[in-house]
């Protein structure tokens, strides 16, 4: 008759010998090791995730339920053998490596130094852009106006002719920074402007007509996707004199566009609505992609094949502006435009997606 079997023992034999084996050979193949990445490697087949101290606790379950414990606490000891003995080789690999650096023959201290790039920076596109469009209204006549960047209200919608419930004004449009308590807080509440029409206000109230101005800046809107940033920038020009007609907005226009985009560059006006302008318009330009050397623009995607691009918003300023500014509008009429830097840019330089213009990244500026 054949002697009963004990595989629960047999099974705990199996790991003994396994941890056995394991302690009196770990050591040395840990110093066998050249180099820290043929150190950190061996050690991952002793006590990694899929290593050998793994494979031995596997069977642990098939071993004596009283030997359990025991045996795990053996594998746990020679864990903590391995990991020292690890520290330990990788102390002496990294010390060794010290040590030749300083034994290495010393750096020769007349060798020519890195020259810097000959280029180590440039201008940022919209930097280009808004100095190029300045300096056009510049020649034409205009100065610069500055003003704040948070502003009042009723310089920004108010006094610009905005119904009180445009939407414009909403919470989901506009960033409100603070409405001030008092008898005069509607007079008093306080916004980052959403666009530069605020210094058409500052400039008419503060100076006296005639005059023409450009006020470039930053402005904030709640908008945020491919074409569209919260935060962004525009410039406005404005002018203000007798017998201002659209003709002269017109051919203001035609000469900015010349100037940006080359002579010979196209402009239609497509009327539109602004409170503060009328008639308004928005401006179209001779799509600058799909010209061809004839001066023909067939159409592309970029223009949806109409071979017109939009490129800014103008008119005739609104005669309750002027009232609203104490300018009398049986004297006075003007013309005002607005335009944003980022579009401007966007069309020169084929921008797909205004973030690129705002993440910093050198290998997209480096190729302006």
């Amino acid at each position: 008759m054949a002697a009963p079997t004990n595989p629960g023992g047999d099974a705990a034999e199996a790991i003994d010998r396994a941890l056995h084996e394991l302690r009196e050979g770990f050591a040395g193949r840990f110093r066998a090791a050249a180099t820290e990445q043929a150190l950190r490697d061996e050690n991952a087949k002793i006590a990694g995730k899929n290593g050998e101290l793994t494979a031995i606790l596997k069977g642990l379950g098939k071993a004596p339920p009283a030997s359990r414990k025991s045996i795990g606490e053996r594998v746990n000891a020679l864990k903590q053998e391995v990991e020292a003995e690890f520290a330990s080789c990788l102390g002496s690999l990294r010390r060794k490596a010290r040590q030749a650096e300083l034994d290495a023959p010393p750096f020769d201290l007349t060798l020519p130094g890195r020259l810097p790039p000959a280029s180590p920076g440039h201008r940022h596109p919209i930097s280009r852009v808004r100095e190029d469009v300045v300096n056009v209204f510049r020649q034409l006549g205009f100065a610069v106006f500055d003003g704040p960047e948070v502003e009042h209200e009723e310089n920004n919608f108010g006094l610009l002719g905005y119904p009180p419930d445009h939407p414009a004004t909403d919470m989901q449009d506009t960033f409100w920074t603070r409405v001030d308590a008092g008898p005069d807080a509607e007079a008093r509440r306080l916004l980052l402007r959403s666009h530069t029409s605020n210094i058409q206000i500052r400039a008419m109230k503060a100076v006296k007509p005639p005059m023409a101005f450009m006020a470039p800046g930053t402005v904030y809107r709640r908008d945020d996707d491919a074409t569209h940033s919260p935060m962004f920038h525009q410039i406005e020009a404005f002018l203000v004199d007798r017998h201002v007609t659209l003709g002269h907005l017109k051919g203001v226009l035609a000469e900015f566009a010349e100037r940006i985009y080359g002579p010979g560059t196209p402009v239609r006006l497509r009327p539109s609505y602004f409170p503060f302008v009328e008639p308004g318009a928005e401006v179209d330009i001779g799509c600058v992609f799909c010209r061809r050397p004839d001066g023909q623009r067939p159409g592309c995607s970029l223009c949806k094949h109409t071979g017109w691009i939009e490129i800014l918003g103008c008119g005739m300023i609104h005669p309750v502006v002027f009232e609203n500014c104490g300018i009398d509008p049986e004297e006075w009429s003007g013309f005002a435009l607005g335009m944003g830097l980022e579009r401007i840019a966007i069309l020169r330089y084929g921008i797909p997606n205004i973030k690129l213009l705002f993440e910093n990244d050198p290998r997209f500026l480096g190729q302006f």
